[in-house]
């Protein structure tokens, strides 16, 4: 059996795409009459399940379907049938999410830049902290030695 897959194609172009595939799938195989049969058959079924999904002209469709050919005639497989169906709605959407996360990461790098910077503060004022403790201790001990002399 032979699969027809139309690749991501929007909605009011998926007719186009499968007369296409389909001559490109049967070449020197199927006559062309029967090719245009078939495709427009096939279109019709389509054209009902896209109405059942509630599929818009703008949205993006990828169809796959199985099919055979025998005496010259494509049968199709209508149980092997997948349509998967991505909204243009669904796409705004996700560019909206995806917008907002890339402003959380640019916000959380910004926050992680200002931590970083503030740590290098906090490390050069220990150092120093550190320096003057050791000054304190060597003149205390020196306080300590001259005042037991």
């Amino acid at each position: 059996m032979s699969r027809l897959s139309t690749g991501f194609v929007r909605a009011n172009g998926y007719a186009n795409k499968v007369r296409k595939v389909l001559f490109a799938l049967t070449r020197g195989k199927v006559v062309p009459e029967n090719v245009v049969r078939a495709s427009a058959q096939l279109n019709q079924y389509l054209f009902d399940k896209l109405q059942e999904l509630s599929v818009k002209k703008e949205d993006v469709v990828r169809i796959s379907i199985g099919f055979s050919i025998k005496s010259g005639e494509i049968e199709w497989n209508y149980d092997s049938l997948q349509i998967e169906v991505y909204k243009k709605e669904e796409e705004e959407k996700l560019a909206e999410a995806m917008e907002e996360v890339e402003e959380s990461e640019r916000a959380l790098e910004a926050i992680i830049n200002e931590l970083s910077n503030l740590s290098e503060k906090l490390k050069e004022l220990s150092e120093e902290v550190s320096q003057i403790v050791e000054t304190l201790k060597r003149e205390h001990t020196s306080l300590k030695l001259e005042f037991e002399k």
